[in-house]
């Protein structure tokens, strides 16, 4: 009898310890989303409020001054997270960085490989920093449509054209930091 009570009190602890460590788990899951959503809330209205405009219009005219590559992963649910790395190719040369961020938007997974174009980039300085990224896309197996545009607050715009694998619907803002690779 007393060993049967003693395997129930472990069972029971082991159980409240497991609910205790999922309650963890959801609760940071819950502090990070928050903090991501205010965090590219903060950034897109920043950007909203030097008066600048990401999309077709901005670049309109424009002669790109850069191109990129970019190989991603992304995963969203209410809020997203994403991180990668990419090429950079300015001036004849090729730099390559990472890119991350979180923000809010979506609901899936999906791979992400683009290539684009970088406007309005006089000097390398302008490029690595923060950036606030507009999405849109969707994913289906190895289907897939969408686009990435992002400006930082030297008012460099990249524009990506993304080709995403996996089960993924895109459509959100982001904050995104970008940094060269040593």
């Amino acid at each position: 009898m007393y060993q049967a009570i003693r395997y129930s009190t472990e069972a029971c602890n082991i159980l409240i310890f497991n609910n205790l460590v999922m309650e963890s788990i959801l609760t940071r899951y819950v502090h990070l989303c928050f903090s991501a959503a205010i965090t590219a809330a903060v950034a897109l209205s920043l950007a909203g409020c030097a008066g600048s405009k990401v999309g077709p219009d901005a670049i309109a005219g424009q002669t790109p001054s850069a191109t990129v590559e970019l190989q991603a992963v992304q995963a969203a649910y209410i809020g997203s997270a994403s991180g990668g790395s990419g090429t950079l190719f300015y001036n004849g040369r090729s730099y390559p960085f990472t890119i991350g961020g979180a923000g809010i938007g979506g609901i899936g997974a999906s791979t992400v490989e683009g290539y684009g174009e970088v406007y309005k980039l006089n000097e390398m300085s302008q490029f690595p920093g923060a950036y606030a990224q507009g999405r849109y896309g969707f994913a289906l197996g190895n289907k897939s449509g969408g686009d990435l545009w992002l400006q930082n607050g030297s008012g460099v715009i990249i524009h990506i054209k993304a080709k995403r694998e996996g089960l993924m619907l895109s459509l959100g803002g982001d904050a995104m930091v970008i940094s060269f690779q040593q």
